[in-house]
């Protein structure tokens, strides 16, 4: 179903260097489109070098959706949500990713790489990618967001 695929904008600094290899070559064997925005070796970079053209881009609607990897996850997303029309989620599991989806409208995951394994990274990247904002109710509180 071709219409499920997405075009994603990916992004790492050298903490997340090794799980944003992994998550690419994963998404594009299940169809989706990628650009990555770096890092692209395990060199020490700044993680806003990364976040900052990826948020960019998404927020002008470049891409369907972005993904972050630093160490934490807390870098990237706080830069990314210094961007307008951007909603970074820091996720960790499933149930975080759906709900960051549903009721957030996010547009941008940000992943912990130092925290989490890649087989759940891959699990919340899938749920974030397959769920859809509820809208409703959570409509208004996004809208206050910006």
């Amino acid at each position: 179903m071709l219409e499920n695929y997405k075009y994603i904008a990916i992004g790492s600094d050298h903490a997340g260097f090794k799980l944003k290899e992994y998550l690419k070559k994963e998404l594009i064997m299940k169809g989706h489109s990628l650009k990555d925005f770096g890092a692209f070796n395990e060199e020490s970079i700044d993680y806003p070098d990364i976040a900052h053209p990826l948020a960019i881009a998404v927020g002008k609607n470049d891409f369907d959706f972005g993904i972050l990897i630093c160490g934490s996850g807390n870098g990237v997303s706080i830069v990314a949500n210094k961007h307008k029309n951007i909603r970074a989620a820091l996720c960790w599991n499933e149930e975080i990713a759906k709900l960051a989806r549903l009721h957030n409208d996010a547009n941008i995951l940000s992943i912990p790489a130092r925290f989490i394994s890649e087989k759940t990274a891959l699990s919340i990247v899938e749920m974030f990618l397959i769920t859809n904002f509820e809208g409703g109710r959570h409509l208004l509180r996004v809208q206050k967001i910006s």
